[in-house]
């Protein structure tokens, strides 16, 4: 092979780049060469854009106002439909219920957000140096919008607290998912 071989007009694209050095890796006996052939397939894949193509970093306001609508496009049918009342009256008797409501909801956002690929997110200062700021602005605004749409249009009556927490809670399963889509897809 001569270096003419190598020579293209053609901008390399990074998964060109990794196949050929898949090539390569199949070529190389030596242990330590290969792993270095290894490193190189990393980080040239790291290179590639994932899910649409935006690397997003950092949560602001609107990022939150994103999130915010999604949940209420996903929140609207949830506050109309008598099913999340029974739900939530469901959930109020059963403790173990009601936090895996909760637990159920914030790994969908995680997934959503962190690993489903719609958008290369990345974690960028997070809250006590544990918590992404992004999964927790968007938790926080799909529970904050169940909450108040929840209370605003009667489906909840606060006087039994607990119940009016395991019914919004029930309503903020779908919302977050809303949230974390709204936030995600537009790519900010």
């Amino acid at each position: 092979m001569s270096t003419d071989d190598y020579v293209s007009t053609e901008e390399a694209r990074p998964e060109d780049i990794v196949d050929d050095l898949a090539d390569l890796r199949a070529q190389v006996a030596d242990p330590e060469a290969r792993a270095q052939v290894n490193d190189l397939m990393e980080q040239v894949a790291d290179l590639q854009p994932r899910g649409l193509g935006n690397v997003i970093v950092g949560f602001d306001r609107t990022d939150l106002a994103e999130a915010a609508l999604g949940a209420l496009l996903f929140g609207i049918p949830m506050f109309v439909e008598g099913g999340t009342n029974e739900v939530g009256a469901f959930v109020a008797d059963r403790p173990l219920a009601f936090v895996g409501t909760l637990v159920a909801a914030v790994l969908l956002v995680y997934g959503i957000v962190y690993v489903a690929d719609f958008q290369d997110v990345r974690v960028h200062e997070p809250l006590f140096g544990l918590v992404p700021r992004r999964l927790a602005g968007v938790v926080g605004a799909s529970f904050l919008v169940a909450a108040l749409g929840m209370t605003l249009w009667g489906r909840v009556d606060w006087t039994s607290p607990w119940l009016a927490v395991c019914t919004v809670s029930v309503a903020f399963v779908p919302m977050s998912i809303g949230a974390a889509l709204g936030d995600i897809i537009p790519g900010s």
